[in-house]
């Protein structure tokens, strides 16, 4: 009996120390995990909830509240016009779907599944996906006639950047010049489409970008007086450094002005007068002038 309890002890104490042991490593494997998961979240940060859309949305859809839903954003890394939660009313930010407008909102670009709603993606509360909610305030459309060279081969989109180029006749100058006239104008609209979501190059006629009044005016004088070429830039770069060439500048030829040599008089030679009767007449003797 003795023996059968001391065997009963001592499986019992063995199974005690196991338990144990499991509850120690699982405890450390316990924390591990925590400390990681604190780790994770101080690199990450505080996290905010923003609206994406919960499915594929088109150019010119409306969009509504079924269409979006609210996921877990880092707050360090935030698109500035990117749309909050409704907690986000209180700091002063716009709603995506404002309690005092009903009006919709449709769609500026097409957005992909999960992709977060910016303000420069759809149209204000009750304003129609048209040119003119493209436009900024003082802003005016401006179509420009292009083909496959002056327009980049096609490749221009809309929501793309270029660079506007004049050439012509300048002054009384004989030869043409090309000057960049306007840098970094906004194309939003490429012939009669105006949504950016497509790829692939196509043929344009015509290129419409959003200028100010006094661009528009410069951008119809060039196009009046000379040839437009639009170049792609990479963003909004507002540097405005004049930028000409010519024909002489572009070959390296350079004017050297025309010396005038004025040709030296003959030295006066003058002779010595004699009388003849009452006149005086030269003789054949030469003398030093005297005038």
């Amino acid at each position: 009996m003795r023996m059968v309890f001391g065997l009963v002890l001592v499986f019992g104490l063995a199974l005690a120390g196991a338990a144990v042991y499991m509850t120690q490593n699982y405890f450390k494997q316990t924390q591990a995990a925590l400390n990681h998961e604190r780790e994770m979240r101080a690199k990450i940060g505080p996290m905010v909830e923003v609206y994406v859309v919960n499915k594929p949305k088109k150019y010119g859809e409306t969009l509504t509240k079924d269409d979006v839903q609210l996921i877990y954003w880092p707050e360090n890394a935030l698109p500035e016009s990117i749309f909050k939660d409704a907690r986000a009313l209180q700091e002063g930010e716009a709603a995506l779907f404002p309690e005092d407008n009903p009006e919709p909102r449709f769609v500026l670009r097409q957005m992909e599944k999960f992709e977060p709603v910016l303000a420069e993606k759809v149209t204000q509360p009750g304003e129609t996906a048209g040119l003119t909610g493209q436009l900024g305030k003082g802003q005016g459309a401006f179509a420009i006639k292009v083909d496959v060279a002056s327009g980049v081969s096609g490749f221009v989109q809309p929501g793309d950047f270029v660079d506007v180029y004049w050439t012509g006749a300048a002054g009384d100058s004989d030869g043409s010049t090309t000057r960049l006239i306007e840098t970094s104008v906004k194309v939003i609209a490429v012939d009669q489409k105006a949504d950016d979501g497509s790829s692939g190059a196509t043929v344009a006629r015509t290129v419409t970008v959003a200028a100010v009044r006094e661009q528009v005016a410069r951008l119809a004088q060039a196009a009046a007086t000379g040839k437009l070429a639009l170049s792609l830039v990479s963003g909004a770069d507002n540097g405005n450094a004049l930028v000409e060439v010519d024909s002489n500048s572009l070959l390296g030829i350079t004017e050297t002005p025309v010396e005038v040599v004025t040709a030296a008089e003959p030295d006066k030679v003058c002779f010595i007068k004699t009388r003849k009767g009452g006149e005086l007449v030269d003789s054949n003797i030469p003398t030093a002038c005297t005038n």
